[in-house]
């Protein structure tokens, strides 16, 4: 590859790792163990601007060379580096639509959580009463039989 398109191997393994992470990503999401979430939402943040600034490069060098896309671009200065744009567009692709689905699954699991913590707090409120601030029971607690109202 030419001298000047190193960014186009970068933005490509810097797609491939950032598609590697939302692959574990929504393995963690489908699994029930999700402790390590916050650890990967920083690898991600990482990963966001680390693609930020590589893209920002490539789209400078675009806008520089006057051609308007980067299929004309490279097919008139470097033909050989049209696979490895396919590749990052296909990439591109991929972690697009992974990143959406891990958005679901995170939506799924947020409404999931707000819902047992509804059944927590309605069973709370249900129950005042029934234990002391010692978490002992309170036999106090008025009682009622079966089948009286």
């Amino acid at each position: 590859m030419p001298d000047h398109l190193p960014f186009l191997g970068d933005e490509r393994a810097e797609l491939q790792a950032f598609v590697s992470l939302l692959e574990s990503e929504q393995r963690i999401l489908t699994s029930e163990n999700t402790d390590s979430l916050l650890t990967l939402a920083e690898e991600k943040s990482k990963f966001a601007h680390r693609l930020t600034a590589i893209i920002s490069a490539r789209r400078k060098e675009l806008d520089d060379s006057g051609f308007g896309d980067m299929d004309t671009w490279l097919s008139r200065r470097a033909p050989q580096s049209l696979p490895i744009w396919h590749e990052i567009r296909q990439l591109a692709e991929r972690a697009q639509h992974l990143n959406s689905v891990n958005g679901e699954l995170i939506q799924v699991r947020m409404r999931h959580n707000l819902q047992a913590l509804g059944v927590l707090h309605s069973a709370a409120s249900n129950s005042a009463g029934l234990y002391g601030r010692d978490g002992q029971p309170n036999l106090s607690a008025p009682r009622r039989t079966l089948g009286t109202g």
